[in-house]
């Protein structure tokens, strides 16, 4: 799994890549931990993951998420997720994460 993140229009967008499963999802959570730090110290306080190279989330992911997602909360950070792909739209349906982040199909919808 690659990881880039980038700021646009103040704001923090983290761009994973690859499959976020039992090998990588340690990774992928240390990443939004620090990709939520970074959005902290942003003027707009927002944090959008960019799941367009993401091909495969396991429970270990979904868990990473969570736990960003409560990180992110508590400092004052929207996060929120944009262009998952099908499967991944089927994977957040599934586990009903669609109602717990906004989904937006576009990084500037979501911006």
């Amino acid at each position: 799994m690659q990881w880039s993140s980038t700021e646009r229009q103040g704001c923090v967008v983290a761009s994973p890549d690859g499959r976020v499963d039992e090998a990588t999802a340690q990774a992928f959570a240390d990443h939004l931990e620090s990709s939520v730090a970074m959005a902290a110290e942003s003027p707009g306080r927002k944090l959008v993951v960019d799941f367009a190279g993401l091909d495969y989330m396991s429970s270990r992911g979904l868990r990473a998420l969570t736990l960003a997602k409560r990180e992110a909360d508590a400092a004052d950070v929207a996060m929120s997720l944009a262009r998952p792909n099908t499967v991944m739209r089927e994977i957040l349906a599934i586990s009903r994460y669609d109602k717990l982040f906004v989904v937006s199909d576009t990084i500037e919808d979501a911006l």
